[in-house]
């Protein structure tokens, strides 16, 4: 579990296939801080990397490297990484751990595209659509997270909603970085989820 507050950004250094399937490893290159964190990380621990809960398979004092299945490709950003590529980082919550954001699982819903980011008295207003089965979820107020960042919905309109970033979050993330038209990934709340289920029964 993880609460959708990023720590710290990280870049894509490597990536290797293996063999002919679309399965990949990845190695992603961090402030040495991020792993030390915590009385350090362990081979095996779950990283979210832009919101996808993702294992550390191998570690060094900057840099740690996950493996990635064919199918986390198919349904994620993942597949359009390449060296130079930022990405979010956020550790595993330990028992005791500030709750900062929202509870978020890693687990990517579906993928969003920005379409449109406006400066709005010093932050930014951010529109993202989101694929029909997930419009439904997301309600104003309510909480999402896009690339793994805990995010309070503005307004929603159909398949389109509204968050706005602070100055901090675009400098912190790579939030900062995205422009109209790039796709994010979207984990809806879970509550949202539950909630649903309930509802139609």
């Amino acid at each position: 579990m993880f609460t959708g507050i990023i720590t710290a950004q990280g870049e894509v250094r490597t990536i290797t296939h293996a063999g002919d399937s679309q399965d990949l490893r990845v190695t992603i290159g961090t402030p040495p801080e991020f792993l030390a964190a915590q009385g350090g990380t362990a081979i095996g621990a779950s990283i979210a990397c832009s919101g996808c809960c993702l294992t550390a398979t191998a570690l060094g004092p900057d840099w740690f490297a996950v493996d990635v299945s064919g199918e986390s490709v198919s349904r994620t950003t993942l597949g359009g990484w390449a060296p130079g590529t930022r990405i979010n980082l956020e550790r595993a919550l330990r028992l005791g751990d500030e709750l900062g954001g929202h509870m978020v699982s890693g687990h990517v819903d579906g993928l969003g595209e920005i379409t449109a980011i406006t400066p709005e008295q010093g932050s930014l207003r951010i529109g993202v659509r989101v694929p029909a089965p997930l419009h439904r979820y997301i309600a104003a107020k309510g909480s999402v997270a896009i690339d793994g960042i805990s995010l309070t919905v503005n307004e929603v309109a159909g398949q389109d909603f509204g968050v706005n970033i602070i100055p901090h979050t675009a400098e912190h993330t790579t939030l900062g970085l995205r422009r109209p038209g790039d796709a994010v990934h979207i984990e809806i709340d879970m509550l949202a989820r539950y909630v649903a289920r309930l509802s139609e029964t």
